[in-house]
């Protein structure tokens, strides 16, 4: 438990016992709270990442084929002098592979997106956390007979009097 509030030695009443475990099952619960944000931050952020690619395997395929296979098959045309036909087909070919990484790179970012269940995580911590605290039964000390106070040891001693001042 946390250290006591005045000073060393003393012990801390019931009320600041109280106090204290309802501010730190509140601070339990922000914090929880504030996990789940920041899982379901992560995998939104991954989720951006694999639809980013996929966009940007499609814009590579779509705008860039006209003037790639063009330049590229009138480069393979003139480095080895084959059939133009043949030029433009690697040509398209390297465009694909192009394309076929990126999307790659955009499968393996969606499925990790997909397998980051951190929100379902935290949330069953959160209830795991309430399911022990919502069964949890107070403890109460055996009471003593008026006037007498129980030691730990079995014996009795006379209750004194506290000063109010």
């Amino acid at each position: 438990m946390s250290a006591p509030d005045g000073p060393v030695g003393t012990e801390r009443s019931l009320g600041q016992l109280v106090s204290a475990a309802s501010k730190e099952m509140s601070e339990l619960v922000h914090d929880e709270i504030a996990l789940v944000k920041a899982q379901l931050t992560q995998d939104v952020k991954r989720g951006a990442i694999g639809s980013a690619a996929f966009i940007a395997a499609i814009a590579v395929l779509i705008f860039s084929l006209p003037m790639l296979s063009f330049a590229l098959a009138y480069g393979i045309r003139t480095w080895s002098g084959w059939n133009m036909a043949i030029c433009f087909v690697l040509s398209f070919a390297a465009n694909v592979l192009v394309a076929g990484i990126l999307a790659w790179i955009g499968v393996i970012y969606a499925k990790k997106a997909a397998k980051g269940k951190g929100p379902q995580k935290a949330a069953a911590a959160a209830k795991e956390t309430a399911a022990v605290l919502g069964n949890v039964k107070p403890h109460p000390r055996p009471v003593a007979p008026a006037g007498t106070l129980a030691l730990e040891s079995g014996e009795r001693a006379d209750a004194v009097a506290r000063s109010t001042t």
